[in-house]
């Protein structure tokens, strides 16, 4: 590891979650364009980045002082561009290392910062609000209980979701990678078991329909404390 500061960065592979990541972009498992990273068309479609960047930007204004935002997922940063300027600071984190070093060289904002973590494994930079945009929806069960308990901390936790239509039975496990629950006719909802998320106040920021009934993209702000 590497101490930056306050922040450890991770060099080593602790969790096999880092080389399924890490071959997602190696292999463009997620789609291609003309980028050397691409995070799929959920982080490029307008359909589905419009609202989301829409209700984001409204939550960021409706502050009297600027927030702290940890983007923990960042991806390729196509969504996070646009949330830079609404924040005080700006930490965006990622798994992949080549990824964050590309995200370096590309974005450079006086208030932004990228840093290599495992999130499930590694300490979490503080701040005011916390963005997990469909990165738990990838994880195991196992992880996702190690990453919400690192975020009591945070006053603002905004979690998006993909998750079927209608009733669905939550929280099914399943191995940590480029598939979700969706298939298992599953979603994750951390307020319920196994994971019993504690929050003081929940509310639905945008919910968006998918195509051919593959699902919805929930996104939901909770408060902590």
């Amino acid at each position: 590891m590497k101490n930056k500061g306050n922040i450890v960065e991770r060099t080593k592979k602790p969790w096999p979650t880092k080389d399924a990541m890490e071959q997602i972009y190696e292999k463009n498992l997620w789609g291609s364009n003309s980028s050397l990273f691409y995070s799929g068309s959920g982080s490029h479609d307008p359909e589905i980045v419009k609202p989301y960047i829409d209700v984001l930007i409204s939550f960021l204004g409706s502050f009297k002082g600027l927030l702290t935002v940890c983007d923990l997922g960042c991806g390729d940063f196509n969504i996070g561009k646009e949330l830079v300027a609404h924040t005080k600071r700006y930490i965006a984190v990622d798994i992949v290392s080549e990824l964050i070093k590309h995200n370096k060289e590309k974005f450079k904002e006086e208030n932004l910062e990228f840093h290599c973590l495992d999130i499930s494994a590694d300490a979490l930079p503080s701040g005011d609000c916390v963005l997990l945009r469909q990165v738990l929806q990838h994880l195991s069960n196992v992880e996702i209980h190690r990453i919400l308990s690192k975020l009591t901390n945070f006053k603002y936790v905004i979690l998006t979701e993909h998750i079927p239509e209608g009733y669905f039975e939550p929280n099914i496990d399943i191995i940590s990678g480029q598939g979700i629950r969706l298939k298992k006719q599953s979603g994750l909802d951390v307020l319920a078991p196994p994971f019993n998320f504690k929050v003081k106040e929940e509310k639905q920021l945008s919910a968006i329909i998918l195509n051919n009934h593959n699902g919805i993209i929930v996104t939901t702000l909770y408060r902590m404390f």
